[in-house]
């Protein structure tokens, strides 16, 4: 079988050679699996945890691996499903399928992957429940930010579909009876790696730009949540997206650093953390390859005292504890610029009313992903305390009290003051739903401090006054810039911008610049000069 091929020294030399072989046995020696089911309750005891699907092909698998990872219900800490580390032969398996439906798939006309990527949009929509119930049971979000999750990603499937537009060819007559023309291919296969915590919208930042432009991806989602992976193929499939231009693998480090340096795979998509986006890049582009990586963070909001306290309270909630805090552009501290300290006393008023509950339940947010996220966020409200830090609003005492929930990962809205540089809470991106606020002098102080810190995902300022928004906009040197908008994540027809330390690369994730990374330009020269007709 493939273990035993793989284990001989001639199977290991042939093993690249041989992939179209060894994916025909992976699908012979795999048995098929059901996708991840829908269900809108959390785990009790008893649960007999599901297998998460490796899709091969146009074929939901279950793996041969012999090395499995649980995935836990964050509100009950009841393991829900199994996900394998796939194994050598099902990553070259996954590669093979996606290089050998290029070569196909890359002459599809435009037209017809347009007409695709529609029926994808369709059908993204008919299963924006399915998708969202296992957000919540293997991810912890509350069931109105699931649904926000998928339909942020349905907006960028949506603008996929000005493919025609995006990439049409351009050209003109450069001498008498010669012409030359730009178009723009496909470039391959493409290796997404993506997060934990949109564990829709991200594959989707990629997917449906893919199937537009006529390339084939293998994509790895998160181990923690990987559920929702199968299902984006799956569906894909059903729209007509022919076999091997979506498959979906698993794993950690081994499928990461396959990914990144397979030489069969020609660009790669990264959204993650600092420490392995940097290992992603730094493989991937000495190897030549296309590489989009999008890493940490650490956000502000700037509050002058001409700031609408509705807009200004709606955003605190928005902005900080939305997704549990854990989104990349969370704001993380808050700048109270000169009289807006007057602000504070609502602020904490408005912190108090958040209800942090199990995600099928209606509260304002749910718990954190893992027990490790849980335990990291509570270390860093001690290191806080312990350095002088004045605790507001604690959240480890606002946590569900129904027994069927005592182990979930649950910590509620945090918030933090009198903090300084040398805390955790300053330092660190904190990626739980944790609020520190910082009294400042001027708005010249706020930008110089921002300006000064190594990330650049967003920024937003709240004021009514035209002219300390446009001076902020133009000075700060960060590129998501949200006036009165806490977090400024652009729209799908403009694509993400972050800059400094938390982006890798030249062309951004969706938007116009996505199917400049998904394609590449040839000019095409043609002499007619004395022919005849």
């Amino acid at each position: 079988m493939i273990s035993t091929i793989a284990r001989t020294a001639k199977g290991r030399a042939n093993l690249l050679r041989q992939a179209p072989v060894i994916l025909r046995a992976a699908r012979a020696y795999m048995s098929t699996i059901q996708v991840a089911p829908s269900l809108k309750e959390h785990a009790t005891p008893g649960f007999e945890p599901y297998d998460t699907a490796t899709y091969i092909n146009g074929k939901a698998l279950k793996s041969d691996s012999t090395e499995w990872f649980d995935v836990f219900d964050p509100a009950t800490d009841i393991v829900v499903s199994k996900v394998p580390q796939s194994t050598p032969e099902e990553l070259d398996g996954a590669i093979a399928a996606a290089e050998e439906a290029f070569k196909t798939f890359s002459q599809f006309s435009p037209i017809k992957r347009m007409e695709l990527t529609f029926k994808y949009v369709e059908l993204l929509k008919a299963n924006k429940e399915r998708l969202a119930s296992v957000i919540v049971l293997e991810q912890g979000k509350s069931w109105s930010a699931a649904i926000a999750d998928v339909y942020r990603g349905i907006q960028c499937a949506e603008h996929a579909c000005t493919v025609l537009k995006e990439t049409e060819s351009v050209g003109f007559e450069v001498s008498n009876d010669m012409e030359t023309k730009t178009v723009r291919e496909p470039i391959g296969v493409v290796g997404s790696i993506c997060p934990f915590n949109f564990p829709v919208m991200i594959p989707l930042w990629t997917i449906p730009y893919i199937i537009a432009t006529g390339n084939t991806t293998v994509l790895k989602p998160s181990e923690a949540c990987p559920g929702t992976g199968a299902i984006l193929a799956e569906i894909a499939k059903e729209a007509g997206v022919p076999d091997g231009v979506v498959n979906i693998v698993h794993g950690k480090a081994p499928t990461v650093t396959k990914l990144s340096t397979d030489p069969r795979i020609a660009a790669v998509t990264f959204v993650g953390g600092n420490n392995a986006g940097k290992y992603v890049y730094n493989e991937a582009t000495k190897l030549g390859k296309r590489v989009q990586c999008n890493l940490g963070a650490k956000n502000h909001v700037v509050v002058m005292p001409d700031a609408d306290k509705d807009s200004l309270l709606k955003g605190i909630v928005t902005g900080a504890f939305s997704s549990t805090g854990q989104v990349c552009l969370s704001t993380d501290i808050l700048f109270l610029v000169g009289e807006a300290k007057n602000f504070l006393p609502e602020i904490v008023e408005q912190v108090k009313t958040l209800k942090v509950k199990p995600g099928f339940q209606d509260g304002d947010f749910g718990p954190v992903v893992s027990k490790e996220s849980l335990a990291r966020i509570e270390a860093v409200i001690e290191d806080a305390v312990s350095k002088g830090a004045k605790v507001l609003v604690d959240g480890r005492l606002n946590k569900p009290t129904e027994e069927q929930y005592k182990n979930g990962y649950f910590i509620g809205a945090t918030l933090l003051a009198d903090v300084k540089p040398g805390m955790r809470c300053v330092d660190e991106e904190l990626f739980g739903p944790i609020f520190t606020v910082v009294e400042a002098d001027s708005l010249d102080y706020t930008i110089d401090y921002i300006n000064k810190n190594a990330f650049g995902n967003s920024v937003a300022i709240y004021t009514q006054s035209g002219p300390a928004a446009n001076a902020f906009s133009k000075k700060i040197n960060v590129n998501q810039v949200g006036v009165n908008v806490a977090i400024p994540i652009p729209h799908a027809a403009f694509g993400f911008t972050s800059n400094k330390a938390s982006f890798l690369g030249d062309l951004h994730f969706y938007g116009p610049s996505a199917f400049k990374f998904l394609t590449q330009p040839k000019t095409i020269t043609t002499s007619w000069k004395g022919m005849k007709y």
